[in-house]
């Protein structure tokens, strides 16, 4: 499973926009987006998803689960409070 801010946050990582994300999973642009704009976990069918995820590992971006050790020797960041960093957000900004 990949969430949406774990898609995001992996475009990020990688520098790429949303439209060279469609491109190297093969995916369309609308459906990339929509999939963006979900809430908690990006639903849809198991062959798209799967498609994207093969395309964020091949760019090399580590897709780690919550409670899961990264196997990966690189540099990332990890979410490790969800629930109290979407309360704390505004707090983070000021």
């Amino acid at each position: 499973m990949i969430s949406a801010a774990q898609m995001r946050a992996a475009r990020a990582l990688l520098g790429i926009d949303q439209r060279e994300l469609a491109e190297l999973s093969g995916i369309s642009l609308p459906t990339i987006q929509r999939m963006e704009a979900s809430d908690g976990n990006v639903r849809g069918i198991v062959d798209t998803l799967t498609k994207v995820v093969e395309a964020l590992e091949r760019a090399g971006v580590e897709l780690i689960g919550e409670n899961k050790i990264s196997a990966g020797g690189g540099r990332g960041v990890r979410l490790t409070r969800a629930a109290e960093s979407a309360g704390n957000s505004a707090s983070l900004r000021s």
